[in-house]
């Protein structure tokens, strides 16, 4: 019988957990709500309670499980430092998971693990230093170095999100104004058009079509992405970039215009290439699978 690891992505909306092998073949997927409004420890319940119905499904006692969450994460000791949409500070999800089940738990970051996943299972197969750019509710980057994602010094790493592209620009959530996702993220592209209660795709699907507001709303948010990886580029020389997140399902929409920008913006060297992500809204959940694994002894 084929052996399988517990693997779940826990978001602010919904936790997508499953059975994943090591080739990452995944059974019994499922998604849960998140009900982060009934506070942090139901959140840590549900969490629980998610990875014990999927250990119950697998025909061979999992050997491990992982967990990927947004935020700051301390993936070394086990601790989410802060994940203010799931109301979690020094949550130590790794002891607390892994008393429960009985089994050792791995905790990653969740773009960081979605990196990891494209670098093993995805668009970044062939790439041994690339970056991975989610772009959703939010932005955030994981830089894969020499096929690993890089957390940084205190975990802090990849929060592309807040690169400073306009200094003077509009106001952002963390504080300071002008940030790559007050302009960029799909929430940010519908908040700027602002008009009804539309979707990313909308406001895209108007900009082609004409609407003079949309086009200007669509184009200042590829130039804030161009020069947001271009900052990327300079820094970390990635041989690719993978778009990952909501916003990677507009598809050449999105890369051609934003590929022209980035090139555009490097004015001595060759930019690199840019890719949609092939795994989708499953690039976390498999991310947390090969977590697990890595704790297979």
């Amino acid at each position: 019988m084929t052996s399988h690891v517990i693997a779940v992505d826990v978001g602010g909306t919904a936790m997508k957990g499953a059975l994943v092998t090591r080739d990452g073949d995944v059974e019994a997927f499922e998604q849960r709500p998140t009900r982060r409004e009934r506070g942090p420890e139901h959140v840590l319940n549900r969490l629980g309670d998610f990875a014990a119905d999927l250990a119950a499904q697998a025909s061979v006692p999992p050997p491990a499980a992982g967990v990927a969450v947004p935020g700051l994460v301390d993936e070394k000791a086990g601790v989410a430092s802060r994940a203010a949409n799931l109301g979690w500070r020094d949550a130590p999800i790794s002891a607390m998971l892994g008393e429960r089940l009985g089994i050792p738990v791995a905790l990653g970051h969740d773009v960081r693990a979605g990196g990891l996943a494209e670098n093993v299972y995805g668009a970044g197969a062939y790439a041994r230093n690339f970056l991975f750019l989610a772009i959703g509710t939010g932005i955030a980057g994981a830089m894969i170095l020499e096929g690993r994602p890089y957390g940084g010094a205190g975990g802090h790493a990849g929060e592309a999100g807040h690169i400073p592209v306009r200094p003077d620009g509009e106001p952002c959530s963390c504080g300071r104004r002008g940030c790559l996702e007050t302009y960029a993220s799909a929430a940010s592209i519908v908040r700027r058009y602002g008009k009804g209660r539309l979707r990313t795709e909308d406001v895209l699907a108007r900009a082609d079509q004409g609407d003079d507001h949309a086009k200007r709303v669509v184009n200042e948010a590829i130039e804030a992405l161009a020069t947001g990886l271009a900052t990327c580029t300079l820094l970390l020389d990635p041989e690719l970039i993978v778009i990952g997140g909501g916003l990677a399902g507009a598809g050449e929409r999105l890369l051609d215009p934003l590929a022209k920008g980035l090139a555009a913006r490097l004015s001595f060297r060759e930019p690199p290439p840019i890719s949609r992500g092939a795994l989708g809204i499953r690039a976390s959940l498999l991310g947390a699978g090969i977590l697990a694994w890595s704790v297979v002894e």
